[in-house]
C-alpha cells in the first residue's frame, strides 16, 4: 500500500510538473516561429512594410518572423487564412484599409470582418499619389481633369483589384470633380505599375512608395498628392490643395490583425512592441524616405480608425455605385 501511494504522489507530481511546464510554456510568448501573413502579392508596398517590422521583431524577440504572402480573391483568401488559424499569437496579419472596404462590396465573405479579428496596432498609413503616363498630355491637376473630361469614359486607370484602396480613391477623385473614367483592376501593385509604364492604362492611384522609382526615372509623370503636406522623397509634386482640389484628403492605414480570441495580454504584447518599432529612429528614417508615415495606435484606437473607414468607404460604394460579388 505504501510503495502504491509513493507511486501515486510520483505521478501526482509529474503531472504538476508537466501541467506548470505548459502553462510556463504559454506565458513565455513568443517562443517558436511567428508566421506573418499579408493578404498581397509580393513586391509591394505591404512586403516592404512587412519586412521591417517582422526583421526587427525579429531581432527584438530572438524568434523568426516568416512573411506568408497569400494573394487572391480581393484579400479574401489571405484575411480567410487568418481568420481561420489559431489565437495564439503566432499568426497575425499585416492588411490595409482594404480590410474595411470589402465588407461594402462582398456579401458573401467566409469570415465576419469585425467579429472575427482582434485589432492589434496600426504600422503606418501613406498618401495616395496620383501618377500618369507620359503620354498623358497634362502636366499639373487642372490640366489632367480638363483632358479627361474631354475623353468621358475613355481614360483607363489601374488598381491592385476591385474594392482595393486605389479604386476607391480613384472613384472618390471622379465623384468630386465630374470625371467617368474605365477601371482596370490587376491582382497586385505589379502587374498596375508594368501596364501604367507601359500605356495600357493612363492613370493610377497608388502608395507613393513602389511609384516613386518611375517618377524620378520620368517613367511616369506625378501629378497630385493626398495629405497635408508635401512628400520629402518628391517634393516638387503638389499636394491636392495646392493643385486646386481641397477636401481630397485620402489616406491608406495598413495595420496588424490577429484571430479573434487570441489572449489579450499577446495581443497588447504585440502592439506595444510594434509601437516601440516604429518609435526608432533607423525605423522611422527608413519608412519616411520611403513616403510612409509610421502611424502608432492602440488596439481600441487601431479599432476606432477601422470604424471610421468602414463608414467613409460604404458611403463612397453606395455614391458611386460599385457593385461586386465573391
Amino acid at each position: 500500500m505504501k510503495a502504491r501511494n509513493a507511486t501515486m504522489r510520483i505521478l501526482a507530481v509529474g503531472v504538476l510538473v508537466a501541467i506548470s511546464s505548459a502553462v510556463v510554456a504559454q506565458q513565455i510568448y513568443p517562443n517558436r516561429v511567428i508566421r506573418f501573413i499579408t493578404p498581397y502579392s509580393a513586391g509591394g508596398s505591404t512586403s516592404v512594410v512587412m519586412r521591417v517590422v517582422g526583421d526587427k521583431l525579429t531581432e527584438r524577440w530572438g524568434q523568426p518572423v516568416i512573411i506568408d504572402n497569400r494573394p487572391g480573391g480581393n484579400l479574401i483568401i489571405g484575411t480567410d487564412a487568418l481568420a481561420k488559424s489559431a489565437p495564439d499569437g503566432y499568426t497575425i496579419m499585416l492588411t490595409t484599409s482594404a480590410h474595411v472596404i470589402n465588407p461594402n462590396l462582398f456579401h458573401n465573405l467566409p469570415y465576419d470582418p469585425i467579429k472575427d479579428f482582434a485589432p492589434v496596432a496600426t504600422v503606418v498609413s501613406t498618401e495616395m499619389l496620383l501618377v500618369v503616363h507620359p503620354s498623358v498630355p497634362a502636366n499639373d491637376l487642372r490640366e489632367f481633369i480638363a483632358f479627361a473630361k474631354s475623353k468621358p469614359g475613355q481614360l483607363n486607370y489601374a488598381s491592385t483589384g476591385a474594392g482595393s484602396p486605389n479604386q476607391m480613391s480613384a472613384e472618390l477623385l471622379g465623384m468630386m470633380v465630374g470625371l467617368k473614367m474605365q477601371h482596370i483592376p490587376y491582382k497586385g501593385a505589379t502587374g498596375a505599375l508594368a501596364d501604367i509604364v507601359g500605356g495600357q492604362v493612363q492613370l493610377y492611384l497608388t502608395p507613393p512608395l513602389p511609384a516613386v522609382p518611375f517618377v524620378r526615372s520620368g517613367k511616369l509623370k506625378a501629378i497630385a498628392v493626398s495629405g497635408e503636406t508635401r512628400l520629402p522623397a518628391l517634393p516638387q509634386v503638389p499636394t491636392f490643395t495646392e493643385a486646386g482640389l481641397p477636401g481630397y484628403n485620402v489616406r491608406i492605414w495598413y495595420g496588424v490583425l490577429a484571430p479573434a480570441g487570441t489572449p489579450m495580454d499577446i495581443i497588447d504584447k504585440l502592439s506595444t512592441e510594434i509601437g516601440k518599432i516604429l518609435a526608432l529612429p533607423d525605423v522611422k528614417e527608413r519608412l519616411i524616405a520611403l513616403a510612409i508615415d509610421p502611424l502608432i495606435a492602440t488596439p481600441e484606437q487601431f479599432a476606432a480608425i477601422m470604424k471610421a473607414d468602414f463608414a467613409r468607404y460604404a458611403k463612397i460604394v453606395k455614391t458611386a455605385n460599385i457593385k461586386l460579388e465573391n
